[in-house]
């Protein structure tokens, strides 16, 4: 078994590894389940502004919005784990050392990242954890809470992902 996108060989075994793998699969699941879940709200929205067959309902809106916003958060914790989704290819084919030394660089400027969406995000669910949305009645906390959910999953895919590049750069097995 390979590293993520790394080529360096992992232990099958490691009960961290097992762990992180069955987080992002729990991610995918709740992907597809968020976006399954967000044509409900849009629909009845386009058939209440368009038919008259339904009532217009107002807390749709809401609702989209805010399971819009767990499916985007949801996307970029996946996208972090799979390094689709920060990272773009500018150097010429490296070595593997270099490469390693490069994804490292890359790994921190994306932990700044991912640090700045934990402490904000914590703020900003501080913010929100009295409140209530207004149309639907809602705790705001939990559409904010996302933010320091997100930043904290993407740490921990990160650090993954040093570890690996960190096992090249000093040519050890993983």
């Amino acid at each position: 078994m390979r590293g993520l996108m790394t080529g360096v060989p992992i232990r099958r075994g490691s009960p961290w590894r097992r762990l992180m793998a069955a987080y992002h699969r729990l991610l995918s699941r709740l992907l597809v389940f968020s976006v399954a879940i967000l044509v409900l709200p849009v629909a009845l929205q386009i058939f209440s502004r368009f038919t008259h067959l339904i009532p217009h309902y107002i807390w749709t809106e809401e609702m989209a919005r805010f399971l819009f916003i767990w499916t985007i958060m949801i996307g970029a914790m996946i996208g972090v784990r799979e390094r689709g989704h920060f990272e773009v290819d500018l150097w010429p084919r490296l070595g593997a050392k270099a490469e390693a030394g490069v994804r490292l660089l890359v790994a921190g400027a994306m932990l700044a990242f991912a640090m700045v969406f934990v402490w904000s995000g914590i703020e900003f669910t501080r913010f929100a954890w009295f409140r209530t949305s207004e149309l639907a009645d809602l705790p705001l906390w939990l559409i904010h809470i996302a933010w320091p959910i997100t930043g904290i999953t993407s740490v921990l895919f990160i650090a993954e992902q040093m570890y690996d590049s960190l096992r090249v750069l000093f040519g050890r097995a993983a």
